[in-house]
């Protein structure tokens, strides 16, 4: 694998007889969007939730399988899961701001990592919205309280609040769920400037959406990895009659 980059090979999570991903085998690079679609329990957030460790939260949940960061291999006890959590970000579905200023909400990784100086974290903080088409919203407004800004703007503080860490991928779980028109366009917008930098996973129900903002989809269902490949081909030309059903609509 050239570049910063996510290998997956066979990943299999069980929770006691019931296996959750069965053998999912993925790849996405730096400079693209790998979208994840497929109907609700098709095991696409826990997908995202191996990736970044937070699985390990779960302990009745067993992992087997393998995912690599550059080469290295990210699961097992010999990997400091916070080390892989700064470099493989993660953005929800639900705005979660800390109850703090906007400025100390976007501050607040950096200074868990260590950086402190003034200068540094305003400086990062100023690429950080930007990146995340906030910064002109928000630059006079970094001492109110981060609960005060809508929804739409919300979502794109938490998004960078992550790139504060300046991670090497970004996992995004459903961040446009709720979402106005508007505020859902320029978080696209955003994604398709940060993949210059980075490698994006994006979980979406929003079958469109993956076919506007995805260099590749990969299609879920029931933990099974139905197609995998170029955005266009698996909406144009599916190879599996599953995959031209729900991306047509007909079930999910």
């Amino acid at each position: 694998m050239s570049g910063t980059g996510l290998l997956i090979k066979d990943l299999r999570i069980r929770a006691g007889d019931l296996e959750i991903l069965k053998g999912v085998s993925l790849r996405v690079e730096s400079g693209e969007i790998l979208s994840v679609i497929g109907p609700a329990g098709s095991g696409k957030t826990t997908l995202l939730r191996v990736l970044n460790r937070l699985i390990d939260l779960d302990p009745e949940l067993s992992v087997s399988g393998e995912v690599a960061l550059d080469g290295s291999p990210i699961l097992g006890p010999e990997t400091d899961p916070v080390e892989v959590r700064k470099r493989v970000g993660i953005v929800f579905s639900v705005q979660v701001p800390l109850p703090m200023s906007i400025f100390d909400n976007l501050a607040f990784g950096p200074r868990l990592d260590g950086l402190t100086e003034e200068k540094a974290l305003r400086d990062r903080m100023e690429a950080s919205l930007k990146a995340a088409f906030l910064w002109d919203e928000v630059k006079d407004r970094l001492a109110e309280q981060a609960s005060n800004l809508s929804g739409g703007q919300q979502q794109r503080m938490c998004l960078a609040r992550t790139l504060m860490l300046r991670p090497d991928v970004l996992l995004l779980d459903e961040p446009c769920s709720g979402l106005d028109p508007i505020s859902t366009a320029k978080i696209e917008e955003a994604l398709q400037g940060l993949k210059k930098e980075m490698a994006v996973v994006l979980v979406t129900n929003n079958v469109k959406q993956a076919s506007r903002v995805a260099d590749k989809t990969a299609f879920l269902l029931m933990g099974e990895l139905v197609e995998y490949g170029p955005t266009r081909d698996l909406f144009t030309n599916p190879k599996d009659k599953r995959t031209e059903e729900y991306v047509t609509g007909r079930f999910g």
